[in-house]
């Protein structure tokens, strides 16, 4: 497919060096015959890069850059620049995509939809209860995505830093912590979201050492680098079904790449490039 046109794309965060993304993103344009790029744009932390902020964002409203992803620590700070929100980014309260609609700058959240998109190809059909971990951007993607479908508990290391994700669902808040864990019960699904476990620091882990995993969930790690963390170690070893965040992270990108593009996202063209740019060496 050619249509004539070149995308500009790319990731607001700070730092970005690390980011799959490119790698992802131009697979896709490459494997659908499209012309265009994605960069990386590091934007430092407000109010320091907030001049850098406004002018990337006058570029999509130019159509210099048709699309933009934006990563920590940017989702909420962007909101105030943009004209509309989706119904998923408003509740959620964070925004990951960018983009030009009908004249007005609009700001979406494919976190969630990747996550669900995801979770459907891990666990068909699965509901009951959620534990979640964690009380940051992907913790709040999650919850949202989750609930309606489950009954959502959240364990995070500071209670009132959880007590907003009452308003996206969550009807039980915990602390991150051993006892408060061993009193959660049997749950259908655990879910990390924290950054416990993820390269370089990979010998953290979320879950207490001396804490069995509940004997019944299945474990969706939203870490991918490694592609198998502490946590997910010790789910294969206690028997249970687990999986890393890499699903969720092609989804989310794939939903980005269909809205910038008006074209259909070659998911499997962009999972072997993520899964390339985690190969060793």
């Amino acid at each position: 497919m050619s249509t004539g046109r070149s995308f500009a794309l790319g990731l607001i965060g700070f730092p970005v060096g690390h980011s799959r993304s490119p790698a992802i993103q131009n697979a896709a344009l490459q494997a659908q015959g499209l012309a265009g790029h994605y960069d990386l744009f590091a934007v430092p932390p407000l109010p320091d890069g907030l001049t850098l902020l406004r002018d990337l964002l006058e570029r999509v409203r130019q159509g210099e850059i048709h699309g933009l992803n934006v990563t920590i620590p940017h989702k909420q700070s962007v909101i105030p620049l943009l004209d509309e929100l989706t119904p998923a980014a408003r509740s959620i309260g964070a925004v990951n995509v960018i983009y030009m609609q009908a004249g007005r700058l609009w700001g979406d959240n494919t976190d969630a939809p990747g996550f669900l998109a995801d979770l459907a190809k891990f666990a068909p059909g699965a509901s009951g209860r959620a534990l979640v971990l964690g009380a940051g951007g992907g913790a709040r993607a999650v919850v949202y995505a989750l609930a309606g479908h489950w009954e959502v508990s959240l364990a995070a290391r500071r209670l009132e830093q959880a007590e907003p994700f009452r308003q996206l669902g969550a009807s039980r808040i915990l602390e991150l912590a051993p006892a408060d864990l061993a009193s959660a019960g049997v749950c259908e699904l655990l879910v990390n979201a924290t950054p416990l476990g993820m390269h370089p620091a990979v010998d953290g882990c979320p879950w207490p050492a001396d804490l069995p995993l509940p004997y019944r969930a299945r474990i969706y790690d939203l870490i991918y680098n490694p592609p198998q963390t502490r946590l997910l170690q010790r789910a294969a070893l206690s028997g249970l079904a687990c999986t890393n965040g890499m699903g969720m992270l092609v989804e989310q990108a794939a939903l980005a790449f269909e809205r910038w593009t008006g074209a259909s996202a070659p998911r499997l063209v962009m999972q072997a490039a993520l899964q390339r740019q985690l190969l060793p060496g």
